[in-house]
């Protein structure tokens, strides 16, 4: 027994540090969930490879909710009550979002959220690391009024995000004079059959973009389906904020090319963190494993996570969510940081277009971190509350 400690006292130096993960492997968002899954994974491999936090491991708790909110409820709720965890990475959907943060509440655990969302939300018990709406949807919206034209079709999938996401849209949109021409919903696991309507509206009112908020395995099939239609992208693309590389993985170059997507990292990025990052993940799951920005966030959530813990002594989440707000990490995007008034991340905005190769290439990088604005109170499409953190590279906006 080690001098000065009790036996109580030395075996808990020893014990890992228990954290609960609950994204799917199965169901229609496994695609980029299971991402998110691999790059948390990976980021407590690498941390415990270098010895771990204050000498102890982290251990974690994993469970596969397979895209279902009710799942990810009850998950949540054992790793809680049963595996005594007091810190949850995951959720993807919004739905999934808003079944679980209750039970973290109640419980008074805390849930890091690794996924853009629709904003209009602060939870004490929430860390939320992907981008919200002035982090996304302004800089696609000037970057398609800039390129494209004003006049907008929406099309997303049927739940809580889409809708959101698109009443946001839709007020950029028309406060900068431009027209919705129409909002068209389908099921979660939609395929090309179920897209004949859009299709039919595409050649009835000719929008200038069609802006996407389909998710999962259906995004496969409306590129599939616009591509069958004929229509071209060079002059009128798909503009998504949920198509990342993940989704783009489950359809051929041909049908990918020349649509648009706006995000805080892609695969393709060139600095030096992100080109480590990618490398780490693809030796890890394989040269062909997509990286979106859902898994860059996974990963550096856990860094971060694991840097409060450190500065706290222990993983209770009022210290936790204490010391959060003091830390700044060099993620592959760019250094991120929380924001201790909304518990939402400065991120690093940026707009790709999908090549002849069907990857990601950034047409636009403003070059400045911006400070998260969930509330959406400044809609300006010049005007993103940057914290003045800039880049070396002035911004740009290259031809399309």
């Amino acid at each position: 027994m080690e001098s000065g400690r009790t036996m109580d006292e030395a075996t808990q130096a020893r014990q890992a540090w228990r954290v609960g993960v609950l994204f799917s492997q199965r169901g229609v968002t496994a695609g980029v969930e299971r991402t998110q899954l691999q790059a948390t994974l990976l980021a407590i491999e690498q941390i415990n490879a270098a010895g771990g936090l204050l000498d102890r491991p982290i251990e974690p708790v994993v469970y596969d909710p397979e895209s279902n909110p009710k799942k990810f409820r009850a998950l949540a709720e054992h790793l809680l009550t049963v595996d005594r965890v007091r810190l949850v990475f995951g959720c993807y959907m919004s739905s999934s979002r808003k079944a679980v943060l209750p039970v973290i509440e109640s419980y008074r655990g805390l849930l890091f959220y690794p996924t853009l969302y629709e904003g209009f939300e602060y939870s004490r018990h929430c860390i939320y690391t992907g981008a919200a709406p002035n982090q996304n949807s302004l800089q696609l919206a000037r970057f398609l009024f800039e390129h494209f034209g004003n006049r907008f079709l929406l099309v997303g999938s049927n739940y809580v995000y889409p809708y959101e996401s698109n009443r946001v849209m839709a007020d950029l949109v028309r406060q900068n004079h431009g027209k919705i021409v129409n909002e068209i919903y389908v099921p979660l696991n939609a395929g090309v059959a179920d897209f004949g309507r859009v299709i039919a509206e595409i050649h009835k009112s000719a929008p200038d973009v069609i802006f996407s908020t389909v998710v999962g395995h259906s995004t496969a099939s409306l590129y599939e389906a616009y591509r069958a239609a004929g229509f071209d992208p060079a002059r009128r693309p798909i503009a998504s904020l949920t198509t990342s590389e993940a989704e783009v993985a489950e359809m051929s170059a041909e049908v990918a090319e020349g649509h648009i997507t706006a995000a805080p990292f892609f695969e393709t990025l060139g600095t030096a963190t992100a080109r480590r990052f990618v490398a780490a993940y693809k030796a890890r799951y394989g040269a062909d494993a997509p990286v979106p920005a859902a898994a860059e966030a996974a990963y550096f959530q856990v860094y971060l996570a694991a840097a409060a813990i450190t500065r706290a002594g222990n993983a209770e989440p009022d210290r936790v969510l204490a010391e959060l707000g003091e830390i700044e990490f060099a993620a592959p995007q760019g250094r991120v940081r929380i924001d201790r008034e909304n518990n939402h991340a400065y991120l690093w905005p940026r707009v790709a277009r999908l090549d002849a190769e069907g990857r990601f290439q950034i047409v636009w990088n403003p070059g400045v971190r911006v400070r998260p604005d969930p509330y959406s109170m400044l809609q300006s499409l010049d005007d993103w509350s940057s914290d003045g953190i800039a880049t070396l590279a002035a911004a740009r906006t290259d031809p399309v």
